[in-house]
Order: structure tokens, then sequence, then C-alpha cells
């Protein structure tokens, strides 16, 4: 089977590398314009982009979709499927049309729940038990598609977005060959999303770290763990932003101002919430190195009694 891909980061390119070693026919992979980054603003390639070299396919780097001669390009091709993952951009119908068979499309959540840019993250700070991958028919309207096939994965109380993407990028290549393979034999069953379960993942914002205290210690802690690895949990330490990487709730209740620093451990040391305590084990101050908190609490001399909200 021919197909084109669409793609940016490293979760679409893990995707295209398996899908290239599994022999399909990709023409042709497109991607975003390369981005300037660092103190020198040198132009990267996205890593679709680098993976497509790498393996001698063309890469088309449109700016936007609106180009009339984009459609005309991709029509050449004759392909029979648009396979779609992280891309970043809405696919109009005109597009959709293209490939014989349809589009395809790999997101982060069980649809309908979490539609959007951050599931992963999402479910996560919701306290989500469970979350999974969906493969859908591309439509126009955003993740709204038919549903092909569906993966649950189980979210441990420890478990980062970091994780939980990297479990995901485990699994993703796997089932979406298998998805493809029903297409190709003609036995694919596609189920509409029931729309009265449907939620949304916006997108994240540094805005979104602070933390509030005076909330419970489940909804700190799923905080720190779906804002990595940006743009993290904070709170501040002497005029500086505190990241909070690695956490854990501990206790039975709390008796202290919330924010208050209230034991110190071999592990690290503990703030009141409104509920528990928050057991902080890793952190990043601002200008410095990333430490486990146990060296932070040394460094700084933090006792018992100071209070982050300060």
């Amino acid at each position: 089977m021919n197909l084109i891909f669409f793609g940016s980061d490293d979760f679409a390119a893990i995707h295209l590398e398996y899908l290239i070693e599994r022999g399909y026919k990709i023409p042709v992979c497109v991607t975003h314009p390369d981005r300037q980054k660092g103190r020198g603003m040198k132009d990267f390639a996205s890593p679709v982009k680098e993976c497509a070299l790498r393996h001698k396919i063309p890469v088309l780097q449109p700016s936007n979709l609106r180009e009339s001669s984009l459609i005309e390009e991709l029509k050449a091709y004759n392909v029979q499927l648009f396979i779609v993952i992280a891309y970043g951009q809405i696919l109009s119908s005109s597009f959709l049309k293209i490939p014989r068979a349809c589009a395809l499309n790999v997101h982060a959540s069980l649809l309908p729940k979490y539609r959007g840019a951050a599931p992963i993250n999402w479910a996560i700070i919701n306290g989500e038990r469970e979350t999974g991958l969906s493969i859908i028919r591309m439509t126009p309207a955003l993740d709204a598609g038919d549903i092909l096939a569906e993966e649950t994965i189980a979210i441990t109380p420890q478990m980062t977005a970091v994780e939980l993407r990297a479990k995901m990028m485990a699994i993703g290549p796997g089932m979406l060959d298998r998805a493809i393979q029903l297409i190709e034999d003609k036995k694919a069953k596609f189920i509409a999303q029931d729309k009265t379960k449907v939620t949304y993942a916006p997108k994240l914002t540094k805005e979104m770290g602070a933390i509030d205290w005076k909330k419970g210690a489940k909804n700190i802690h799923g905080l720190v763990r779906g804002l990595l690895p940006w743009p993290s949990a904070y709170t501040h330490y002497q005029g500086k932003i505190l990241k909070i990487l690695s956490s854990e709730v501990v206790g039975e209740g709390a008796r202290q101002e919330p924010g208050t620093l209230i034991e110190l451990t071999k592990n690290g040391f503990v703030i009141a919430t409104s509920d528990k305590g928050l057991l902080v084990k890793k952190v990043h101050l601002q200008a410095s190195k990333p430490m486990d908190a146990s060296s932070f609490v040394n460094g700084h001399r933090l006792q018992v009694g100071f209070n982050f909200r300060v």
C-alpha cells in the first residue's frame, strides 16, 4: 500500500520509521518548515524530516495548507492513504479527498475524550486512571472522525506525561500497521464517536504550571506529573521559580497552612496542601540545575515552617 505521511515531532517520526521498515511505499512526507532555536537561532528540521531524508524520501514543508498548488502536487502521487500524526494543522476536505481510501490519524486518547493538542497531559492532570490511543478516519473537524481502532493504557499513580507518551510511542506503530492492514484487506469497520461524551485537551501554557497550595495534594501531584517536560509545575523560592519535577502524595491530613514545609525526609521535603502532604522529591531552581530535593534542602538550609506561598 502506498501512502503520504504528515507529521512533525518524535512521536510521529517513530511511526514513520516503523512504516518504512514494514515496506510501505511512501513517495513523500509533509512536515512543518524548519524552525529557529537556540541562542544562535539556527534552523532545526523536524524529527519527521530527519527520518524521511535519512531514508531518501522527499519532503514538502508548506507554511500553510491553503496553497492550491500543493493539492495538485499531492494528487499526482495517487496514493491510497494519508497518515497524519502530530502534524499541527487541520486538513481541509480538499486534502482529505486526495487519498483513494481515506486519511488516518493516530490520536493519543480514547476518543471522544480529550480531543485537541495535549491529550496525554490533560488525562494525567485530571486524574484519569486510564487513557489510550485511537486511530480515526479524519474529517475536517478536530479529532471528530469515526474510530477504526482503540487501545487502552492504564495510568499508574506515579506515571508522568513523559512516561505515558513513551508507552504510547511503543504501542502506536504496531497498532497503526494493523489498522492499515484492515483497510488493505477491506475488513475495516469504523464506529462513530459518541458526541455526548466529547471533552477537550487544549494547548498547555506556562501559566498553568503555577501551583496553588490551597488545592488538594492529589490535584497538585497530577499537575506535577502532567506538565512534564513543559511547562512543569512550579512554586517560588526567594524570588525565583522553583519547578517541582517529582512528587508523591503522603500523610493523612493537613494541620499546617497550605504551602508550609512541614517535614524533612531522606527523600526530600513535605509541603502542606489543603488536605494531605506533598512529598517533593526532585526540583529545578531557576538559573540552576535539576537536583534531588534532599540536595536542595542541604544547599539552601531549608527548615520546617518555611512557606512557599510567600
